[in-house]
């Protein structure tokens, strides 16, 4: 319990006011990701991406086709919009120019321009719209952070295309564009690294493959699912809030170092350890039991001022005095006279110690105690010390002790 009450006293002294001094500093309020985030609402976190980049387009009768005169522009717009910090969707127009090999008569091929095994050029234009679900794999993984330059996003969906040929005149030269007798599906799925400049702007790399339906057409082309490969060069413009919202949380100012109260604190533990110890020494130490000495006379005589004579009460008291004295043969006794020294003088006062003395050793003979027990003596002092006159009526006496 004492353990207790001194720890309560020590946190008093010196840990509730450091509490109440840091209470009193200013809380700052902040967003704090780390807490979770909140949706925004539906006008934040829209964006428009521009992009242009180049295609690779591969058929089954490409490989005829020297590789670098295989390569074609593309370009796309999209509109998106991110539902929280890790899924989003974009909606757009993508157009892709396709170079490759085919048959006579295949749609797009030029004729003026074959090859030495038979085979011809071909070009067709796809154009037509896509939408794409975006995941954003840096803050899926990391944690949504505002702020970030660098963010790499995966995405996958698809689309159509509207298919157009090129228009041959009667030489079989192209001459113009028209649209081509089949249109296609296609699938794909890419990874963005998006950079960004700033709150409004993002520079982009996008890097896609697409599987693109095969035109059937009238030179017996199957229809059959073909890979291209993309790679594109973009800007998006961030529009609206861009950030996410965070809970607000408070932040505290640090607190003080306690090592100072600590210390202070282990020194009073060990302190009342020791006195702990100290009070189970103390209470498991033997008793030492001493006789206490009786220093008490056998029996007190009192007399009123300056009378010597003994009372009948006084008679008895000194004849069962006597016998307690004769029962004990071997001890002596010393009988003292007492005088006040308040009043009187001397001479009256030493007088009287003699007189009253001689009468109680007188009465304890005639009671049959041998005078050899007994020695008579006066003292001029005060018997009950320096208590002063209120107490003198206590000097007037004969005491009656066992000698020593």
């Amino acid at each position: 319990m004492k353990k207790i009450t001194l720890l309560a006293s020590l946190c008093a002294m010196f840990i509730a006011p450091q509490l109440a001094a840091q209470e009193a500093q200013e809380v700052q309020y902040v967003e704090d990701p780390a807490q979770g985030l909140l949706i925004n609402d539906f006008k934040s976190n829209w964006f428009v991406t521009l992009q242009g980049g180049a295609n690779v387009f591969f058929s089954s009768k490409d490989v005829v086709r020297d590789f670098t005169d295989r390569f074609a522009p593309a370009a796309n717009i999209y509109v998106g919009k991110w539902f929280t910090p890790v899924w989003g969707a974009r909606l757009g127009i993508d157009w892709i120019s396709v170079k490759g090999m085919g048959e006579a008569g295949a749609t797009g091929y030029l004729p003026n321009e074959h090859t030495t095994n038979g085979y011809f050029k071909t070009r067709n234009q796809h154009i037509g719209p896509s939408l794409d679900l975006m995941l954003n794999l840096t803050n899926l993984f990391c944690g949504y952070k505002p702020g970030r330059v660098y963010n790499l996003v995966g995405y996958a969906g698809g689309g159509g295309y509207f298919t157009l040929s090129r228009e041959l005149d009667a030489q079989g030269n192209a001459d113009g564009w028209n649209f081509g007798h089949d249109n296609v599906l296609h699938w794909r799925a890419g990874i963005i690294n998006s950079f960004n400049v700033s709150k409004s702007v993002a520079l982009s790399l996008d890097l896609r493959a697409s599987a693109i339906d095969g035109l059937y057409d009238r030179a017996g082309f199957e229809n059959r699912t073909y890979l291209d490969v993309q790679a594109y060069l973009g800007v998006t413009f961030l529009l609206g809030n861009s950030e996410w919202k965070a809970p607000i949380v408070p932040v505290c100012p640090p607190a003080e170092n306690c090592d100072a109260y600590r210390a202070r604190l282990a020194a009073a533990d060990a302190r009342i350890a020791d006195l702990e110890q100290q009070l189970r020494d103390c209470l498991n130490r033997p008793v030492e039991v001493k006789e206490a000495e009786n220093n008490a006379p056998l029996a007190t005589i009192y007399y009123p001022i300056g009378v010597s004579r003994l009372t009948r009460e006084d008679n008895n008291v000194l004849g069962a005095i006597a016998e307690v004295m004769k029962a004990n043969p071997n001890t002596n006794y010393v009988l003292t006279g007492w005088a006040d020294n308040y009043t009187g003088s001397d001479a009256i006062n030493k007088r009287l110690r003699q007189k009253r003395v001689q009468g109680v050793y007188n009465r304890l003979v005639k009671n049959g105690v041998p005078e050899s027990q007994l020695t008579a003596t006066t003292n001029d002092g005060s018997l009950c010390g320096d208590l002063g006159e209120k107490y003198v009526s206590l000097d007037r006496a004969v005491t009656i002790e066992e000698a020593k």
